[in-house]
């Protein structure tokens, strides 16, 4: 078993039993669904949304695709395709970074603190700058 492949096993395991509910696609370990809740203290508290992850080959040389199957309103998130543009993702990944990481650090404060001047979703981006209360009922609709 080569090194990527036993990281990955590793950290599928650590991500399983830090009480995450985790479905494989296909009975692998390169492509699942995590339950994901949104963090306290957030407008996203309460919501639960099912993230689809890919593990490259690559893993952990090479950043996980991470991205929502369930709708969400985020300045940051593609409304259609559920991409999120995080750079600690696509831009800073590192090895030293588990799925853990991901899911108890980065997508926490992901939606804590959205940066609108950097958008995919261009709607929820321009509402959060004029009109936060509407942005912020919107967000709640999707929870």
């Amino acid at each position: 078993m080569s090194s990527p492949s036993k990281r990955r096993e590793m950290d599928m395991m650590k991500l399983m039993m830090s009480d995450y509910k985790v479905e494989t696609i296909n009975d692998g370990m390169q492509e699942f669904f995590v339950e994901f809740n949104g963090p306290k203290d957030s407008l996203y508290e309460g919501g639960v949304w099912k993230i689809r992850v890919e593990l490259p080959d690559a893993y952990p040389y090479k950043s996980p695709s991470v991205g929502f199957i369930t709708k969400i309103y985020h300045p940051n998130v593609d409304e259609l395709s559920g991409s999120v543009c995080l750079d600690v993702i696509n831009q800073t990944w590192s090895p030293m970074f588990d799925l853990v990481n991901v899911f108890e650090t980065f997508l926490p404060q992901f939606l804590l603190y959205p940066n609108p001047s950097d958008p995919l979703n261009g709607e929820a981006a321009a509402l959060m700058m004029r009109d936060r209360p509407t942005y912020e009922l919107r967000v709640k609709e999707y929870c």
